[in-house]
């Protein structure tokens, strides 16, 4: 029983990672199109499409066969080092694969390294805090700030300042090392801010244990106490980490492009643009693989890390939180009038009718100026933030209730936790959009996909540490089902943490679905939606900054409002 209890995680990855080539496989069939007309378009959109061209396609590809053997023989070519040529080029695939997965990974590492310092200085109060015996929980404003940052914005922000304006760095290329610094930058800051936020929050919990007060009245050093604190705290956020890592490598799509940078996101999703099947299995392979190499390490450090308690049932139980009023109540207040005043200021005025100067500044009657199309960017921003808002509140609340059924059956589920990760919700938008076609609930399904493997690991680890704990380890010898545990036991300890941490994603989310809209795969421009209003004023950011201010703006407000809001009720006393 145990052989087989061991063996779970391992079937789950196999099975998981073989439906996801096999439907990558299937791609081009699923739409119901000719996947020969898709190429003939790909490769030179003035040929006429006759059928004795895309016969000759067709023969020349194998796609004849049907998709099975198609795959069967990319499979069977595989095993032996061999993904297939480039139906595009004509050239080898695996070469420049590996060769954009290195590139990849290099941006990975130099961006961890951003995250990690921005983690340190976001927990630095809580562990000066805790070491004074003060149980101290950050509000997260700043966490949350950080995290709401576009990282495409962000990129374009990088590039203007640290390229064109001070000359430091190369503004595109992959050269050397100052080549990674910008990129690094735009994806490290989102990324150490998510961290910041999580760890700090785990780190107060910690702190707020009885065996820190035992170890005080002891007179253990300060530092021995820092380093066990950050030991009790890191097994439950090495599966977060384990996510930003193969977020970092897969979803930095953005930012390769904006600095042209020859990675993996890039490759694959070009391929997937151009119809290119081999490019796109191998990327897609590829992607997955870092996804599940990524999620075993973490399992296997956090069971290192935690060691005997976990058999032992020795985890110490958290101590009861008060739920006093939060002296900071204003910070949400203050964000959701911002947001109440927005959308009021906004919604009588035109989004859509040119009725302005081309980027005409702001002024007493254009308050946030006009767009490139001499649109009212106020009344953009503001019709934005009813659709883009609600649509992100309702795939928020989707991944935390899917996050929570799907954790809470980790070995099983290890597989899809992995592969939804590593998925990035491009490629997620392309598989709907080419199944149904590009629509809103496309996007919102696309987004959904690939949004709850954070929260359903984040569950995992939780359940973990819970189950670890002597009152539950003694409940089944009192008589306790397994239903009744879980109601009573296990699921109200997590609701609050694992709140804070949808609620740190949803302007993610937001942003998630607006860029799928802008890029021809959810709702379509002119929309007002906030993340096409920001890719609609980025060419224009040097000349008129007030086309990106107002939407990013808007989009920080609303994390702040989300994070702080979660946070209220959650404040300890020293």
């Amino acid at each position: 029983m145990r052989s087989l209890s061991a063996l779970l995680p391992l079937l789950s990855r196999l099975i998981t990672l073989s439906a996801m080539v096999i439907l990558v496989g299937i791609l081009p069939w699923l739409a119901g199109g000719d996947p020969a007309l898709a190429l003939l378009r790909a490769r030179s959109g003035d040929q006429e499409a006759t059928p004795e061209a895309l016969e000759a396609i067709r023969h020349s590809l194998g796609l004849h066969l049907g998709p099975d053997a198609l795959l069967w023989h990319w499979l069977q070519n595989l095993l032996q080092g061999d993904a297939g040529n480039s139906w595009i080029s004509g050239m080898p695939v695996l070469p420049g694969m590996l060769q954009a997965t290195a590139v990849s990974l290099t941006l990975m590492g130099c961006a961890l390294l951003v995250a990690l310092l921005l983690l340190a200085l976001i927990c630095l109060p809580v562990m000066r805090a805790g070491l004074a015996g003060v149980a101290r929980r950050p509000s997260g404003t700043v966490a949350a700030a950080l995290t709401a940052l576009p990282e495409f914005l962000l990129a374009a922000l990088l590039l203007l300042v640290g390229s064109v304006w001070l000359g430091w760095f190369p503004p595109f290329g992959w050269s050397g090392w100052h080549s990674a610094v910008l990129p690094a930058l735009a994806l490290g800051i989102p990324a150490g801010g998510l961290l910041g936020r999580l760890f700090s929050d785990a780190l107060s919990a910690s702190f707020q244990e009885k065996w820190v007060l035992s170890w005080q009245t002891a007179g253990i050093p300060a530092r021995s106490l820092a380093l066990a604190a950050i030991k009790r705290t890191l097994p439950a956020m090495l599966p977060q980490l384990a996510m930003v890592l193969i977020g970092l490598t897969g979803g930095a799509i953005a930012v390769e492009k904006v600095f042209a940078i020859p990675g993996l996101g890039r490759a694959t999703l070009g391929a997937a643009a151009a119809s290119d099947l081999p490019a796109l299995q191998t990327g897609m392979l590829i992607l997955l693989l870092l996804g599940s190499a990524a999620g075993l390490t973490a399992n296997l450090l956090q069971r290192l890390l935690l060691g005997p308690a976990l058999k032992a049932g020795a985890l110490p139980a958290p101590p009861p939180q008060s739920s006093g009023k939060s002296f900071a109540w204003w910070v949400p207040a203050g964000c959701l009038l911002l947001l109440l005043a927005l959308i009021a200021a906004g919604l009588p005025r035109d989004a859509f009718s040119s009725d302005w100067l081309r980027l005409q500044p702001p002024s007493w009657s254009l308050p946030f100026g006009a767009d490139a199309m001499g649109r009212d960017i106020l009344a953009r921003v503001a019709q934005g933030a009813l659709h883009t808002c609600l649509q992100a509140l309702l795939v928020t609340l989707c991944c935390l209730v899917t996050g929570i059924l799907v954790g809470l059956f980790p070995r099983v589920m290890v597989g899809p936790i992995e592969v939804a990760n590593a998925t990035p919700a491009v490629i997620a938008g392309m598989v709907i959009a080419a199944i149904n076609g590009p629509t809103a609930a496309g996007a919102v399904i696309a987004v959904i996909i690939v949004s709850w493997a954070p929260l359903a690991a984040h569950t995992a680890a939780l359940v973990a540490e819970i189950n670890a704990q002597p009152h539950v380890r003694m409940l089944p010898v009192l008589g306790v089902g397994p239903l009744r545990r879980a109601w009573r036991y296990v699921l109200p300890p997590m609701i609050a943490p694992l709140l804070r941490h949808a609620m740190l994603r949803l302007p993610g989310n937001a942003l998630a679905l607006a860029g799928l809209g802008f890029l021809g795969l959810g709702p379509q421009p002119p929309a007002a939606d906030w993340g096409i209003v920001l890719a609609e004023g980025m060419p224009y950011i040097e000349r008129a900054p007030w086309a990106v201010v107002a939407p990013a703006l808007a989009l920080i407000i609303l994390s702040i409002l989300a994070v702080t809001s979660a946070s209220l009720s959650r404040k300890t006393r020293g």
